[in-house]
């Protein structure tokens, strides 16, 4: 019976170090006055969040091969005002569901605390007349991809530079559309 017991707790034991990181998301609504067709306008062109997002201090839009599918596809290095860059690729603009959905090119190009982030902008009729609501969704990891991440790259430096950048993309919108 001690045997049987010991054997368990052990397997138990390798068990729990089996997993890996766990997955993060973060989501953040803003409600803009302004009708849903214009607010998409100002976010499915994949260049421009420079226009709106007052971190960005430098984009450039360009095609490249997707390694993963080995097609064409927009991309856009971005350089934020601390420095920070990050390279992303566009999945899908989808017109009739207003959703702009992209994913982060991890490697050497991406220095943000995150990695495996993809994210999803949606525009949808907002709570009153001429009014949107856009959501967006991003999912990701921390920048070590581990459960025991150094500081600076584990889930709350992942978590603090998402909610910033969103944060700041969404008064942004939100002022660049209101104007």
């Amino acid at each position: 019976m001690k045997r049987w017991l010991i054997t368990l707790l052990a397997c138990m034991a390798l068990t729990a170090q089996a997993h890996g990181p766990s997955g993060q998301k973060v989501v953040k609504e803003v409600t803009i006055k302004a009708p849903p067709e214009k607010v998409w306008q100002a976010i499915k062109q994949f260049d421009a969040i420079q226009q709106w997002h007052p971190d960005i201090a430098r984009l450039v839009l360009d095609q490249r091969v997707d390694k993963e599918t080995g097609n064409t596809l927009p991309h856009r290095a971005i350089t934020l005002n601390s420095g920070l860059t990050l390279l992303e690729k566009l999945r899908e603009a989808n017109d009739e569901e207003m959703k702009l959905d992209y994913k982060l090119v991890d490697g050497a190009e991406s220095t943000i605390a995150v990695s495996n982030y993809r994210s999803v902008m949606q525009v949808k009729a907002g709570p009153g007349a001429g009014e949107s609501t856009v959501v967006w969704t991003a999912r990701f990891y921390n920048k070590a991809n581990t459960m025991e991440a150094p500081a600076g790259q584990d889930n709350p430096a992942a978590n603090a530079a998402i909610n910033a950048f969103y944060n700041a993309g969404a008064a942004g919108l939100k002022q660049f559309l209101e104007k």
